[in-house]
């Protein structure tokens, strides 16, 4: 087994659902033991290192939590981890320590003649992201990052390509009020749900948001979710409430504020994750030649589109040029057979490392 793939099934084995801490303590001793980089622990819990000097900075973005394991993914006191068929198994495989793994060992070993490069292993990406902007909110601003999110399988299978954009989501409750009466006199009051149902109507007819980067066209959604309102068959009700998903696109919001003008009816944001955008086409194409170099034969990755959201949004919503490129498939994140081929996890060290060495060597 090759170091790349020991420190992956260590890093899978180690819980970190629920508390990050002992996968947090792992990343920063070995970062300690194997690097000279300056690691600091910050208050979020965050891991972050740095290497070389100079504002011009490149990161090297990924995060350490995972979601609540499937039973069969347990032990008595960790995560099972197997390794079978070219591929490792087990939480967080996937989304994302493989890649971890992988960013780990690039940020080790590549030589800088010039610039600084960063390692940052953020917590709570699952559930929002707030590590990501604690770290933003502390001064975490580097010029481009390189987040480790999945990005294999999009244009072919088994294709390790380069997203330069992702949707975000916006989640939000719609509360429609009303007012009470006997069903047997509707007029007495104001049906909430009535009003809910002319808020629906609304929102079907609302363009989905729309925007083009780098050639690419992202088209958002804006879709009802959920309905409640009512207590009794023979009661007016006096609110109702639906839930929105929506996904956005860079600098364009589906219009839910024109809900506000319908009687009775408030908005209210319960989240509201950013999307991503790249800005600079020579990054993206950095990137997409390591890519590339990386692939045998006649493979050609492409630069894509990601349909959800990473922490590479609260990033670029900063002002930080991102791109996302990782080992992961889609469909293997969070689910029981969660999975990594570790021959991609090659692949991407080659990538990082290839990004990193390019990077450094055009800031000297």
């Amino acid at each position: 087994m090759s170091e790349l793939q020991e420190l992956t099934h260590e890093l899978v084995s180690i819980p970190s659902h629920s508390d990050e801490t002992a996968a947090g303590d792992y990343i920063e001793a070995w970062l300690e033991a194997e690097t000279s980089a300056r690691v600091t622990r910050d208050s979020h819990g965050n891991v972050i290192a740095r290497r070389g000097n100079g504002s011009n900075s490149l990161a090297f973005v990924g995060h350490h939590d995972v979601v609540s394991p499937d039973s069969s993914q347990k032990t008595d006191d960790g995560y099972l981890v197997q390794r079978r068929d070219g591929r490792l198994y087990g939480r967080g495989s996937a989304d994302m320590k493989g890649a971890l793994a992988a960013l780990l060992c690039a940020f080790r070993d590549v030589e800088l003649p010039g610039g600084e490069l960063v390692f940052a292993s953020f917590v709570d990406e699952e559930t929002g992201g707030a590590g990501a902007r604690g770290a933003i909110d502390d001064g975490f601003s580097p010029e481009y990052a390189v987040v480790g999110e999945g990005s294999t399988g999009y244009s072919a299978a088994g294709m390790t390509d380069v997203a330069v954009a992702h949707k975000g989501r916006r989640a939000s409750t719609v509360t429609a009020m009303g007012s009470a009466a006997h069903a047997s006199e509707p007029e007495a009051g104001e049906n909430a749900i009535y009003r809910a149902t002319d808020a629906v109507e609304e929102i079907r007819a609302m363009e989905p948001p729309e925007t083009t980067v780098l050639g690419h066209e992202l088209t958002g959604s804006v879709v009802v979710t959920e309905i409640e309102g009512g207590s009794a068959w023979n009661v007016v009700p006096d609110e109702c409430t639906i839930t929105v998903d929506e996904r956005t696109v860079p600098s364009e919001r589906a219009e839910l504020h024109r809900l506000s003008s319908i009687p009775g009816v408030t908005v209210t944001t319960e989240q509201d994750l950013p999307p991503m955008a790249c800005a600079d086409s020579e990054f993206a194409s950095l990137v997409l030649d390591a890519a590339k170099s990386a692939h045998s034969g006649n493979k050609k990755p492409a630069s894509v589109v990601k349909p959800h959201a990473t922490d590479a949004g609260w990033l670029a919503a900063a002002g930080t040029n991102c791109v996302v490129c990782g080992p992961a498939e889609p469909g293997e994140a969070h689910t029981a057979s969660e999975s990594v081929s570790l021959d991609v996890l090659d692949r991407c060290y080659e990538i990082y490392h290839t990004v990193a060495s390019e990077y450094s060597r055009r800031k000297v």
